[in-house]
């Protein structure tokens, strides 16, 4: 009997809110952080847009708008430093996670035995399911199995430019309100603003990193990739 065009219609319905809560599921960490990041982003510019106005208004200058403070040297120079000091906390821990150890630290590979990660790519390029470097071997391999430290570390890179850059307008915009000769952004960076700018970010940001290292020998959240099991022993390395 042939199906009626509601049923099917609602069939789709059905499927459609499956494959959507499917989908949520799937990707749950991923867009709760990027709802957060938008959230705190949009409070950082009208909070940092009312300051900017405070700030013109104390020198008798005029207020701006919204969208003309996004494109000033103050409300990028706010963004890249910060998103410098993360990809850079991230780009070294990569790394460092490779070669030191934590006894008892859920961060650590384990101190003794073979950890999957270290495992050769190459001995299993035949496998179903690898990427296609693996498959491939040789240049493309070497990159992809590098691939996360470099991508961090590329980030880094192009947020502290960023942070010159707009660092350099935010400081001429604001030497200006008093009279004095701004900095391009290659003067800028010989300036102890910008280090002082990018040191009191890189300090926070390896502290945090140092407080879940040894927090995670001692302390439990039941639930967490990032915890051991709660009744896995303090000295128990690996989150496994």
């Amino acid at each position: 009997m042939a199906v009626a065009p509601r049923s099917r219609a609602r069939s789709r319905k059905q499927a459609y809110i499956r494959s959507m809560r499917e989908a949520l599921r799937n990707n749950g960490l991923l867009l709760t952080n990027l709802a957060l990041f938008v959230v705190f982003l949009g409070g950082m510019t009208l909070t940092g847009w009312q300051t900017n106005n405070d700030e013109l208004a104390d020198h008798g200058a005029a207020a701006i708008g919204l969208v003309s403070y996004l494109g000033t040297g103050a409300f990028g120079e706010a963004v890249f430093e910060n998103w410098e000091s993360e990809f850079l906390q991230m780009g070294m821990y990569v790394v460092l996670t490779v070669f030191l150890f934590q006894k008892g630290s859920s961060e650590s590979k384990p101190l003794e035995g073979d950890a999957p990660q270290d495992a050769d790519p190459r001995t299993q390029a035949r496998e179903a399911g690898v990427p296609w470097p693996v498959r491939r071997g040789g240049w493309a391999l070497v990159v992809y199995e590098n691939s996360l430290a470099i991508m961090f570390f590329a980030l880094f890179a192009a947020s502290i430019a960023l942070h010159a850059v707009t660092g350099a307008a935010a400081y001429s915009d604001d030497q200006a309100l008093h009279g004095l000769p701004g900095a391009t952004p290659l003067e800028y960076v010989a300036t102890s603003q910008f280090w002082f700018e990018s040191f009191q970010n890189w300090q926070s940001e390896f502290l945090a990193v140092a407080a879940i290292v040894i927090g995670s020998v001692y302390f439990r959240q039941r639930g967490s990739a990032e915890s051991k099991p709660v009744a896995a022993p303090n000295a128990k390395t690996g989150a496994e």
